[in-house]
């Protein structure tokens, strides 16, 4: 099992293969699957905008493309380019909401971290109190 201090430096090695050169920000996320298996990802940017992708979503694609689709943890971490994470880096709402669809709220953890040493660990429901799942199409 990968402790979160692992996580988070196949985070900070993913980030530095972002492709970020219209925000200047690269972000790097390390997904632990349920089996142990870590799936990283990092931004990668479009002139479009819309077309970008996140860290996070990079990661879970990855995942379950290769049919993967339980976690229990995120690492994530972001920094301009050149410089060291200044402050803790979340998921977005969009990111938030993929994460939803494959994971349980209440225990899958996101470990948002400057560094190994200084980081911040929370579980999806207190970053999405009232996210919308599957549950939602359940016919009773």
């Amino acid at each position: 099992m990968y402790s979160e201090k692992e996580l988070i430096r196949r985070a900070v090695a993913a980030a530095q293969n972002a492709y970020a050169p219209y925000s200047g920000f690269r972000v790097g996320a390390a997904l632990l699957a349920e089996d142990g298996t870590v799936f990283t990802g990092c931004n990668i940017e479009n002139a479009a905008f819309s077309p970008t992708c996140c860290a996070e979503r990079v990661a879970v694609f990855k995942a379950v493309s290769q049919g993967m689709h339980r976690f229990t943890a995120i690492a994530v971490v972001g920094s301009p380019n050149g410089e060291e994470p200044r402050d803790y880096t979340a998921p977005c709402g969009v990111c938030r909401q993929v994460l939803q669809e494959f994971c349980d709220p209440q225990t899958f953890r996101i470990i948002m971290a400057k560094n190994e040493n200084d980081y911040r660990t929370l579980c999806l429901a207190e970053l999405l109190p009232h996210g919308f799942g599957g549950g939602f199409f359940t016919k009773e």
